[in-house]
């Protein structure tokens, strides 16, 4: 058995791979999928596609629009989505994500410190699981395989 896992939240540290080896090292039949990890390729995306834009608002929004695509047909193709939900970053684009996952009614994973408990208490009660490291979410997808 194999699962396809999306992995939303951040671009801007390494958690992604930390997760992946973690899952390697375990023998996990797992593939991942995410956003543009390359923050700068993210941004500019819209007009690399379209051209030139008008403004800062159209190149947002034209960056948006091919992004949100993006996320939406590799979530769709997605058995799980886990979340990282950090100290050190704005997070509404995780949240965004994690909303979409729940409405699309995958199993979903947060990680999130104990400090964003309250801030995230709707999202972790629709979330199936909730946890604080990225070790405990290896341990729940480890648990698939037993």
């Amino acid at each position: 058995m194999e699962f396809t896992i999306y992995l939303a939240g951040q671009i801007h540290d390494d958690w992604r791979k930390e997760l992946r080896d973690k899952a390697e090292e375990r023998g996990l039949a797992l593939n991942f999928v995410g956003p543009q990890e390359k923050h700068d390729r993210s941004d500019s995306i819209g007009e690399d596609i379209l051209g030139k834009q008008p403004g800062k608002l159209y190149r947002d929004k034209a960056a948006s629009d091919i992004n949100n695509f993006r996320t939406e047909v590799l979530m769709q193709k997605s058995d799980i989505v886990i979340s990282l939900f950090g100290e050190s970053y704005k997070q509404w684009n995780t949240a965004m994500d994690t909303s979409l996952a729940i409405a699309m009614n995958k199993p979903t994973i947060i990680i999130r410190p104990e400090s964003l408990i309250h801030p995230l208490k709707e999202l972790s009660n629709k979330a199936n699981v909730t946890v604080e490291t990225i070790d405990q979410s290896v341990e729940v997808l480890s648990y698939l395989f037993e």
